[in-house]
């Protein structure tokens, strides 16, 4: 069965539901989320709103471009935040254990015990939760390069379709 741009620009779309419903899960399982998970969120729901466009009949080429960026941008902070985890390179001070400018924190913030509200401070520096070697954003990056992949694949689908399309109507 061969798919079209516009089934491809779909399942892609879908994919990056799946892996954001995968992130709410974690989340919902106690796995709370730093910085960084966040930020790797946002692409995934333009991605996912994209879909829906594609259900709409917008010009498709733009809309698959959109989502082949979206994607690779999902995967880049990924990455970004996998070497952070690694210890790579440094990650935003607002959530790495090497820069917290401690000045501001109160007294509860640096002792949990000295409140009685958990402490919401999670650090992007450290891994959560891994599988086969590879953490919650390591795996978000490899499936969003996978995705970005099947976003480009319908973009070169579309416009080699577009371009045929005007061949023939040039005859």
């Amino acid at each position: 069965m061969i798919l079209s741009s516009k089934q491809l620009g779909l399942i892609a779309a879908g994919g990056s539901a799946f892996l954001l419903l995968a992130a709410f899960l974690f989340q919902a399982a106690g796995y709370a989320p730093c910085v960084m998970c966040i930020w790797q969120r946002y692409p995934h729901a333009i991605a996912i709103a994209i879909g829906v466009l594609l259900l709409v009949g917008l010009p498709i080429l733009l809309l698959l471009m959109a989502g082949a960026v979206a994607a690779f941008v999902t995967a880049s902070i990924g990455m970004f935040h996998t070497g952070v985890e690694r210890g790579w390179w440094e990650g935003p001070t607002s959530c790495t254990g090497s820069g917290i400018d401690m000045s501001n924190l109160s007294a509860a913030d640096l002792l949990p015990s000295a409140s009685s509200a958990p402490s919401a401070l999670v650090m992007c520096d450290e891994v959560a939760w891994e599988f086969l070697s590879l953490s919650m954003a390591s795996w978000n990056a490899l499936w969003s390069f996978v995705l970005a992949g099947l976003w480009i694949l319908a973009l070169v689908k579309a416009w080699r379709a577009s371009r045929l399309h005007e061949s023939a109507t040039a005859i």
